[in-house]
């Protein structure tokens, strides 16, 4: 699985381009990049249950650390309109805290995501919000303490957000942003022919620089 990895996240990309900025449209469209940093709280990873071999148990919740985030997105305004789509990719690693007398589980989860936005264009301050979809590829690693192995889970995720991007010149901006996303992990193989999944939600307050062409 993890092979494939950056095949999905290659494919994914190359696709969130064509769509943003391989897009037909008038010279008047918008069109940028941002980069993004900031922090991910990421509560607990809820109703976990087990699977494969392991189906029909039950654990307590996972107490997951807070994170850093950090990545990039690419968006698209047709005629500087008050609707557009965004591509991002995010990376944050929300490490299981101990479980008991066991010690933690390193997690890392990447997310390849479309955004639809709504905003106000405005020319020096623009609040936004919006919807969006992902690819959600979770890792854990091996944990011979917790008897669990390295595993990957890659499913679909959703994500709601809003913001407020500031002008700083016609060409560049700066902007905060909160999103709310979640997804259900699942590691089939954390425990050989069996594993668990669970709930993952996160808030995250980000913020970032974007180059508006």
């Amino acid at each position: 699985m993890e092979t494939k990895i950056p095949i999905a996240v290659g494919l994914l990309a190359a696709g969130l381009s064509i769509a943003t900025f391989g897009m037909p449209g008038p010279a008047s469209a918008e069109r940028y990049v941002a980069g993004t940093v900031g922090v991910n709280f990421a509560d607990q990873l809820t109703d976990i249950s087990g699977t494969g071999d392991l189906s029909g148990s039950q654990a307590a919740d996972f107490d997951l650390k807070n994170s850093v985030s950090y990545g990039a997105k690419l968006g698209y305004f047709p005629e500087h309109s008050w609707f557009g789509i965004e591509g991002e990719v995010l990376q944050t690693t929300p490490h299981i805290k101990s479980l008991g007398s066991d010690p933690g589980i390193h997690l890392s989860v990447t997310t390849v995501g479309v955004n639809l936005l709504a905003r106000y264009p405005g020319r020096t301050f623009q609040p936004y919000a919006g919807v969006g979809a992902a690819a959600v590829i979770a890792h854990i690693s091996d944990s011979p303490a917790n008897e669990l192995q390295s595993d990957t889970s890659v499913t679909g995720g959703w994500n709601v957000l809003a913001g407020l991007r500031g002008f700083v010149s016609p060409h560049v901006a700066v902007f905060t942003e909160y999103k709310y996303s979640g997804a259900r992990l699942r590691f089939d193989q954390a425990a050989g022919t069996g594993g668990f999944d669970g709930v993952y939600r996160a808030q995250q307050l980000l913020f970032g620089i974007s180059y508006h062409f």
